[in-house]
This record gives structure tokens, C-alpha cells and sequence, in this order.
């Protein structure tokens, strides 16, 4: 007989995928999953027809909490709000076979997912990362089948429909070492030639790290806004604590470089290659939402940085 902490371990990576894109935040859906244990922990097992379904809807209920509450708290956060990056291979990534598994889990794809209502968010969620039914979603959230798939319709058109090409880490690779040397060039006009006309730049510091609290738009504005951000001084460097290192990697299904100093990830970029050229830039600097990243990425070396210098 599996006892039930075995089950709950079998499920844990299943909710911690839930959980992070419901929440945007790998420390959050850690949190909910711990939450979720407990109470799994705390309840009669004998009442408990199907475990999986129990623990998926306690969860959800806990997330909903949450997701309300987050809401209150983007009013007051400093500056641009970004989702927390998560490297290839964490369990947190969740199933990935599908497009739009891939794109449910993609910084661009989490940051418009704000726009939904926690129901919304929710359904559209199971539905298209997970492949739940709208009746078993509608049994998790206490909802008619028709109301859930008014609910799932709702959200497709705030979010839109969009596919992309999975990135492997060789292609990762030749995309931001060629993008980090035109951004350290000093030169602009490499830069604006590696981006698309309407491209859009966000950073996150979280009031912590200084960061651009607007987004930048268009290929000329990012390649003058990243070759100031990435100019080397003597000022920048006693400021992030040494010379840093550049690392190729890829975060949330995207390209991405990684800033190091000291063995710890400062700065994550990452880009959106489209065929017209890099279509966001994503620029995470807040310490908080590099933490579970600077984890993993700490278990996954040696790594090989770029051979490319500030």
C-alpha cells in the first residue's frame, strides 16, 4: 500500500507546475504546494475517493487565495512587474510536449496572463497546460460545464493566440552571444538590426535593484536603452559587486543570458526570437525572483561562460 507521503511526493511536480503558472512565481507555488501538504498531511484519507483531484482542487483553492491577494499587491509594486525566471529542466517547467504547454509557460505568456481574472486564469491554465477537461475543471472550481467554457473562451481572447518554436541550448546559445555582443558593442546599429522594428523591452527590480520602470519600445529606443544599461563604468562595477561573467542558457523556453558575479546569477535576459527579429527583450534584476534560479542553475554546473567579455 503507497503511503500517503509517496503519493503526495508522486504529485508534487505536477502541482508545482500548476502552481507556477497560476502564480508567476516559483516561491509562491512553492509555498502553495507546501500549504497543499499540509492540509493533506491534516486530512482523513479514508474520505478521499481520488487523491489526485484532492490535492489539485486544494491547491487551485489556495492559488485563487492568492491570486487575489497578488492583485492588491501589483497595484504598489515598483516599477515593471515580470514573472520569476525558471531554467530549462526544472520540474517547475511542468509538461512541455506541446506548443502550448511551451508557450503556458513562457515569460511573455505569464506576464499577459495577469490580465485574467483568477477564475480565468485558473481554467485557461488546466485547459490548455494540463489538457483538463471543462468538466473536471468545473468540479475543481464548484462551476457548470457551460459556465467554465464561457470562462476558458473569455480568457483565450484576453490572451490571444500565438505559437513558437522550442529553443535548444545550442540554438539558445548562438542567439544571445550574438545578441549580448552587439548590446556590448557600443554600437547601436547591430543591435537594431538584431530587432524587429516593434520590439518591446521590460525590466523588473522590484524597488531592490535600480531598473526602468516603463517599457521601452521599438528597435532605435532598446538599442540605445541596452547599450547605456550594459556600458561599462567603474561606477557600474563597484555597484554589482565585480566583473561579471556571461552564461547562455535557457529560461522559460527562451534564450537567455545570465549575468554572474561571485557564482551568483545578478541579471537574466532573455529574448523572444521571432523570424523578424527579437521581439522582446525580458530584463530580470530583482534579487527575490533570482533566487530559486540561482538554486538550480548552482546544481546544473560546471558551466561554460560566453566568450565574450564586458
Amino acid at each position: 500500500m503507497t503511503r500517503p507521503a509517496d503519493l503526495f511526493e508522486a504529485s508534487r511536480g505536477r502541482l508545482e507546475a500548476i502552481a507556477y503558472r497560476l502564480l508567476g512565481s516559483a516561491g509562491d507555488a512553492e509555498d502553495a504546494v507546501q500549504d497543499t501538504y499540509l492540509r493533506w498531511h491534516a486530512a482523513d484519507k479514508d474520505l478521499i475517493e481520488t487523491p489526485e483531484a484532492w490535492l489539485t482542487k486544494v491547491l487551485t483553492n489556495l492559488c485563487l487565495n492568492q491570486l487575489t491577494s497578488a492583485r492588491a499587491r501589483r497595484e504598489t509594486y515598483v516599477g515593471q512587474w515580470l514573472p520569476e525566471p525558471v531554467l530549462a529542466g526544472d520540474r517547475m517547467l511542468g509538461p512541455a510536449e506541446t506548443v502550448e504547454q511551451r508557450e503556458s509557460v513562457s515569460l511573455a505568456m505569464l506576464t499577459l496572463m495577469e490580465r485574467l481574472s483568477p477564475n480565468e486564469r485558473v481554467v485557461y491554465v488546466l485547459r490548455e497546460a494540463f489538457g483538463y477537461q471543462h468538466r473536471e475543471i468545473a468540479e475543481l472550481l464548484d462551476l457548470t460545464e457551460s459556465n467554465c467554457q464561457q470562462i476558458y473562451r473569455r480568457a483565450k481572447q484576453h490572451v490571444g493566440g500565438r505559437s513558437r518554436a522550442s529553443v535548444d541550448s545550442a540554438t539558445a546559445q548562438r542567439i544571445v552571444e550574438e545578441f549580448l555582443a552587439a548590446v556590448l558593442s557600443g554600437d547601436t546599429d547591430p543591435l537594431i538590426r538584431l530587432l524587429a522594428d516593434d520590439a518591446v523591452s521590460v525590466a523588473d527590480g522590484g524597488g531592490r535593484v535600480p531598473a526602468r520602470k516603463s517599457p521601452v519600445v521599438g528597435a532605435l529606443a532598446i538599442a540605445r536603452y541596452l547599450s547605456h544599461v550594459f556600458r561599462r563604468t567603474p561606477a557600474k562595477l563597484t555597484y554589482v559587486g565585480g566583473e561579471p561573467v556571461f552564461y547562455a542558457d535557457v529560461v522559460n523556453g527562451e534564450p537567455a543570458v545570465l549575468a554572474v558575479v561571485d557564482d551568483r546569477i545578478i541579471t537574466v535576459l532573455s529574448v523572444v526570437a521571432t523570424p523578424d527579429g527579437v521581439a522582446a527583450v525580458h530584463l530580470q534584476v530583482n534579487p527575490e525572483k533570482l533566487e530559486r534560479l540561482n538554486r538550480q542553475w548552482a546544481l546544473a554546473g560546471p558551466h561554460r561562460p560566453l566568450a565574450v567579455a564586458w
